[in-house]
């Protein structure tokens, strides 16, 4: 059994390219904020300077300048590379920050039009783990790490020209140094960067199989899987810590080669100032200076590689998110505007499907050669036992799936309420206005009233205001699926698909479910996938499917009158439904 086919991700190089394109009306304020740490580091060089100036004052007996206007100097050094220190990192938060918004923007935008055949493909797991992991690790190189590293990157240039002004040998002598880091930066970019894009996988793999336990949970519980989805989550679990203890193997390993190039580098520095001072080239107070230079330069060698190893698993992060949202721009985002693209020419709810087969990834045909015509405003039922492929007929024509061959016309104005209804967290307003944000308060009132749901807001003490979902007013089922109703008499749509909207069967709420069915579908194209041969028999059409295939198609009383399977259904069902009238 093969596993789940993943969402795609970027190369290096496309990603730096969406970056620069993100940064666009951004890359001059982002310019000038380098521009301050680079005066801020400069500042810092001012106390190792003054320092040695101190020093060669000292050795030389000499005192021309009394000590507190070097204090007063080093203070003044210190706070001005403060205060622009703090203003480059606000600076540069403030241009990443809408950075990161936008990505994640793009992300949710294209997630949301991400045909849902597309996501079941690649597993819920891996696409929420880009949308939570991923961008919460980009977040924090954008607004931590990347001011910090612009900062470190200046520091060590401008240490390296003060070097090179002291005397040029201590350039020299870092410049030959600089061989030992870049040996051991090139072993770790080698290194890291597969290892956190496997840590990154791994993450989406056990959020896959995580979700996929919660979300089955009842069925979980029924068969008694505990034990076997626990293993599943536990191995997955596994793997993310035992990628994550390589990626930490490897950044000590780093670490300890940046520690000895260091003792290395500054042992060099010591000699050559000996020397030089014993040779009356440098003062004492040159080389003092030098060494508190390449001494200061520690901390930024170390966050530096601290730095660069956070970069490694945002970049890995980021290119997980820029392969979503370029599908915005692919074939597969071309998969979600399909829909629309084919409903030219279908005006007024119309629908047509026309000789399509489908299969789900990896198995076998569901739907063979089936063809349908709907007409504008015409109601159509369709029935058939489970597993005959009335769900998957109702999502091609919604535009969820597309078919492996032929083509399905619908309009773009396409809504389905399926039996699953998601109620969000938040007041009743909001769940209803998400049909349509601009609709007032007198038309959700009088919408709620039409389809017999006007009894919710008696029981709601602050009306369209009270909160209702997870940390709010409990529904019923019966009410999520009237809410649900709602919504889409509010949306309006050209085509309305109840795909067992209604699946209240055998409750005190089945009734009313069906009227409130009913006000929806008038004046509009309607598919009813009927779990009830009554919401059937109100339909101007139906239509008979049994192992994916039309079996029969017409009126209820021709169909009855036909005597085939859908009649000896319509007798079944009134013979089982007589014991309880």
């Amino acid at each position: 059994m093969s596993g789940p086919e993943r969402l795609p991700v970027a190369t290096g190089r496309r990603s730096t390219a969406a970056v620069w394109q993100a940064l666009s009306g951004r890359r001059a304020l982002l310019i000038f904020a380098a521009a301050i740490s680079a005066g801020a580091a400069a500042l810092e060089l001012v106390t190792p300077a003054l320092l040695g100036t101190i020093v060669d004052d000292i050795s030389d007996g000499g005192e021309n300048r009394p000590i507190w206007l070097y204090g007063g100097l080093i203070a003044a050094a210190v706070i001005a590379a403060s205060a622009l220190s703090v203003l480059g990192v606000l600076l540069a938060s403030r241009v990443l920050e809408r950075l990161l918004a936008t990505l994640r923007e793009r992300l949710v935008t294209t997630a949301l039009r991400m045909p849902q055949e597309r996501v079941e493909r690649s597993g819920t797991g891996d696409l929420v783990s880009r949308a939570s992991d991923d961008v919460a690790q980009v977040s924090e190189a954008l607004s931590q790490v990347l001011p910090s590293l612009s900062r470190t990157v200046f520091t060590i240039i401008l240490t390296l020209g003060g070097l090179f002004l002291l005397d040029w040998r201590f350039g020299l002598t870092f410049l030959a140094a600089v061989p030992l880091y870049w040996f051991a930066l090139r072993w770790y970019v080698r290194l890291a960067p597969p290892l956190y894009a496997a840590e990154r996988a791994a993450f989406g793999t056990r959020a896959h199989h995580l979700l996929s336990a919660l979300k089955g949970l009842d069925t979980v519980l029924a068969y008694r899987l505990s034990g076997w989805h626990s293993v599943r989550i536990a191995l997955s679990s596994w793997a993310v810590a035992t990628w994550a203890l390589r990626a930490r193997t490897v950044q000590t390993m780093f670490a300890w080669r940046i520690d000895l190039a260091f003792v290395a580098v500054l042992s060099t520095v010591l000699f050559v100032g000996y020397g030089l001072v014993g040779a009356d080239l440098v003062t004492v107070g040159a080389a003092t200076t030098a060494v508190l230079y390449f001494l200061r330069l520690q901390g930024p060698l170390r966050g530096l590689m601290i730095e660069i190893d956070t970069l490694q698993a945002a970049a890995a992060s980021l290119a997980r998110i820029i392969g979503v949202t370029d599908l915005g721009s692919t074939r597969d985002a071309a998969e979600a505007t399909d829909a629309a693209e084919s409903a030219d020419g279908q005006p007024g709810g119309h629908v047509r499907v026309n000789s399509v087969r489908f299969a789900y990834q990896g198995g076998t045909d569901v739907l063979h050669d089936v063809s349908l015509t709907i007409p504008a405003g015409q109601r159509v039922a369709v029935v058939g036992t489970s597993g005959a492929g009335k769900t998957t007929l109702a999502a091609l024509i919604a535009g969820i799936h597309r078919p492996s061959t032929g083509t399905v016309d619908a309009p773009v104005d396409t809504m389905l309420v399926s039996q699953e209804t998601h109620i969000f967290s938040g007041t009743l307003r909001d769940n209803l206005t998400l049909a349509a944000p601009d609709v007032d308060d007198k038309d959700l009132v009088t919408a709620l009233t039409r389809v017999g749901a006007a009894d919710l807001l008696e029981e709601l003490t602050l009306g369209l205001d009270s909160p209702i979902g997870v940390q709010g007013h409990p529904l019923t089922a019966a009410q999520e699926q009237h809410l649900a109703l709602t919504r889409l008499l509010i949306a309006d749509p050209d085509l309305a698909i109840l795909d067992e909207a209604t699946a209240e069967a055998g409750s005190a709420h089945a009734a009313v479910l069906d009227r409130a069915a009913e006000v929806v579908l008038q004046g509009r194209t309607g598919v009813v996938i009927a779990h009830r041969l009554s919401q059937a028999a109100a339909c101007d059409r139906i239509v008979l499917m049994e192992q994916g295939r039309v079996l029969e198609d017409g009126s209820h009383d021709a169909l009855v009158a036909a005597g085939g399977p859908y009649s000896r259904l319509w007798a079944a069902w009134n013979a089982n439904r007589t014991p309880h009238t």
